[in-house]
Parts: C-alpha cells; structure tokens; sequence
C-alpha cells in the first residue's frame, strides 16, 4: 500500500523539515524499502522541496511534488517543469488533483500534457480522478472518473503503466469533513479496477494501486484501508502532523489494518 502526505500550501521552511524530520521518526520502525509492501511519500510545496529532499535521503520515504508543467522549459513564468522536479531529488508528481482542475484551468487535455512529460522526464505519476457532489447525486460518478482516467492512461506503455498510480478523490470529500462510505468507495475503486482499466491496460500489466483520498484521518484510516480495491490513501490537512500521518502510514502497513499490496488487483 502507499500512504502519501499532500501539504499543499502550508508551512514555513522550518516547520517543513520539523515534520519531514517527524514523518521520517514515525515511519522509520514500518519497514520501508525495496523489499517493503508499504510505501511512504511526502508533497512539500515547492520551495523546500530540495531542503526536504536531503532530509530524506536514506530514509524510504519518497519525495513527491504537488504539480508539474507539461513543458520542459521556457517563458512560463512561476511554473516548475519536470525535468526540474527530478533535478533536486523528487520521485513522483501528482497530476489532476481537484483543486488544480478547478482553480488552475486544468482539464483532461492538460493533465494527459502533464502525465506524459513526468513520466517522459523519469518521474512516477499519482493521477488524481473523482466526481463532484452535484455528479455524485446525479449518479455520474462512474461516468466522469471514467472519463477521466481514459483520457490520461490510454495508450501508455507497460513501463509507463508501472510508474503510475491513481487516486480517487471524490471532490465533495475533499477538506470538507466528509469522507465517501466504505461502500461508496469501495464501489468506486471496484469499478475503477474491475470495469475501467481492463479497457487500458496492456495485456498482462497488473492494475496500479488506487489510493482513496478526501479527508482522510487516523479516525477512518483502519476502515479505509480494509476497503477491497483500496491501496492505499492521499492524505491533505492529517499529513501536517507527524503523528497523524505516522499512525495513517501505520494503518496502511501490512498488520496494521490494511490490506496486502496484492489486493489492489483483486
């Protein structure tokens, strides 16, 4: 399973490496590594992403970044490419997250844009898909998180397969308190595993994992986890505290109420 810290914009540069340094604290008795069922992951803001980085060194908690450009360079000003990111250290972005599609112009055609120059620039992927409340109450939820996963992953190659990851983030959940039902959600990650990436996926390319995320917190995270299709969580406001994502990471953990890295494809 993979447990992922999203920080969004929070945080100075000393209470950034104050909580990189507690994740890494928490993390450290979990077992991570190459041999490990468990991976762990944090998304800094931009700025302490090198400073960040360096703390992490050694430690089997990934550096992950909140956003890419679909670029490799030039006049865009304030963006930050890819080929950037890997420069200082980072191991994975995250594409079409909600609040980029809504407050950063970001439809499908981009996020696809920004999806193939990560993965073109050596970076893993975490594309995040989900459904609004007003698409949930009409019943399109499958409808539109199909839309968008076929717009990102057709075509990939099976080596592009193996360095992407999704994430279900129904937006209605997302830092509102509210999280999807065991049974929403995992009917959600069901259709996803079940109906949806067969359509995309090479012959014989085992499903990604396909995180939940939208509030989750130490409260809900046995329950998640334990959710048939669930690999694991994004997590938003509960990753700003050390203990908080340590016990969420824990609870992904093999043992620690979640289920084995192999059901992400049952």
């Amino acid at each position: 399973m993979f447990a992922v810290g999203n920080w969004k914009m929070n945080l100075t540069l000393e209470e950034a490496l104050g909580l990189a340094s507690g994740v890494v604290s928490q993390v450290s008795e979990l077992g991570l590594g190459a041999e490990s069922t468990l991976q762990v992951g944090i998304a800094p803001p931009f700025p302490y992403l090198h400073a960040v980085g360096t703390l992490l060194e050694g430690s089997g908690v990934e550096l992950v970044a909140q956003d890419c450009h679909a670029e490799t360079k030039g006049a865009f000003m304030s963006w930050v490419s890819a080929p950037m990111l890997r420069s200082v250290g980072v191991r994975r972005v995250i594409v079409g997250h909600s609040e980029r599609r809504k407050h950063g112009g970001d439809d499908d055609t981009r996020v696809r844009a920004k999806l193939e120059a990560a993965l073109a620039a050596g970076l893993g992927v975490i594309l995040c898909v989900g459904e609004s409340l007003e698409e949930r109450e009409a019943g399109r939820q499958a409808e539109v998180v199909g839309t968008q996963l076929r717009a990102a992953l057709t075509g990939l190659s099976v080596e592009q397969w193996a360095e992407t990851v999704i994430a279900y983030e129904p937006l209605w959940a997302i830092g509102t308190g509210k999280t999807a039902s065991p049974e929403q959600a995992g009917e959600m990650h069901t259709q996803i595993i079940g109906q949806i990436l067969p359509e995309l996926l090479p012959a014989g390319v085992d499903a990604p994992f396909v995180l939940y995320g939208g509030s989750v917190k130490p409260a809900n995270i046995d329950a998640l986890a334990a959710i048939d299709g669930v690999g694991g969580v994004l997590v938003g406001g509960a990753s700003l505290e050390a203990n908080s994502f340590g016990r969420i990471a824990q609870g992904c953990a093999p043992g620690g109420g979640g289920v084995s890295n192999d059901a992400r494809s049952e």
